[in-house]
């Protein structure tokens, strides 16, 4: 899987690409929930897995080609290599990286032993054609192309035991190389089983910090409707109450204004009364004034009668 960033004026945009290599496509959109996608189909990872598969081993008898094992063990030892490189570049260690140097460095050098010892096979198989030809052409020298001969398969077989031991050598680096990948794989996993549980722990005590909040802010805005009602019923006790007081205190003055107009009606009539007296009262007098023939002083004003 590969990952290109392009950085721009509004921020870092990254897309990536399919693991296999090869193919470059990017991924389509996930949905958010499951594993993370690593692939653009099926048909890619389906490649992908084949292409990661070891070939069956060839025989190893001695009829069969030594430099066709060799490609084979080589052909191998780049599929091991492509596997570990692919399974480590989510981890992307320092270690991991030095190994698949390694582990590549080793391949290219079994490669150009590979081609050396070809090229000497090369080389021994001409000059052993060169000889038979000198034998055939030239019987005289048959001792000398014995001899050719022999030394020239003295040669083939110190080349077929350099080969030998280049291909117990690569054997030997590819086995570690794939015992290394696959610890480094198991720790891979091991890491990824790690992380997922502390994700899931992290998300179950976010759940529940996050019940508990919700369980607060509940409270809290009850506490806050009640505290409301409480200060509206306050208020209305208060209206009532102001309301009654001012009712009480207009019943009053009202009560103190018709006792106040009932005794100034009281004091009008009697002041009425007491002046219809004295008219009456006058009158009387000077009537009996009239008939007596003397006048009697009239009471002064402000006096009244028992």
């Amino acid at each position: 899987m590969t990952t290109t960033s392009e950085a721009n004026g509004a921020g870092t945009v990254t897309a990536v690409l399919c693991k296999r290599p090869g193919c470059g496509n990017p991924l389509p959109p996930g949905t958010g929930r499951g594993r993370h996608r690593v692939f653009c189909g099926d048909d890619c990872a389906r490649r992908y897995h084949n292409d990661a598969r070891l070939p069956a081993a060839s025989g190893t008898d001695g009829g069969d080609d030594p430099l066709t094992e060799l490609e084979t063990l080589l052909r191998q030892a780049a599929v091991l290599a492509r596997t570990a490189r692919d399974q480590a570049a989510g981890l992307d260690p320092a270690r991991v990286r030095a190994d698949i140097a390694d582990a590549e460095a080793a391949r290219r050098r079994a490669e150009a032993a590979a081609v050396t010892a070809a090229a000497r096979q090369a080389e021994a198989e001409s000059e052993a054609q060169a000889l038979a030809e000198a034998l055939s052409a030239a019987r005289g020298g048959q001792s000398a192309a014995e001899d050719t001969a022999r030394t020239a398969e003295d040669s083939a077989r110190a080349l077929a035991a350099e080969l030998d031991q280049l291909r117990r050598t690569t054997d030997e680096k590819i086995a570690a190389t794939a015992g290394t990948a696959r610890e480094q794989v198991a720790a891979a996993r091991a890491d990824a089983a790690r992380c997922q549980r502390e994700r899931d722990e992290a998300a179950a005590a976010a759940r529940d910090t996050r019940t508990a909040a919700d369980a607060e802010i509940s409270r809290a805005r009850q506490a806050e409707t009640d505290a409301r009602d409480e200060t509206q019923r306050t208020r209305d006790d208060a209206a009532r109450e102001r309301d009654a007081l001012r009712d009480s205190y207009t019943a009053q003055l009202d009560a103190q204004r018709a006792l106040t107009d009932a005794e100034r009606a009281r004091a009008e009539r009697a002041e009425a009364q007491l002046e219809t007296e004295r008219a009456d009262r006058r009158q009387l007098t000077s009537h009996i004034t009239s008939s007596n023939g003397y006048e009697i002083p009239a009471p002064s004003r402000g006096a009244r009668s028992k």
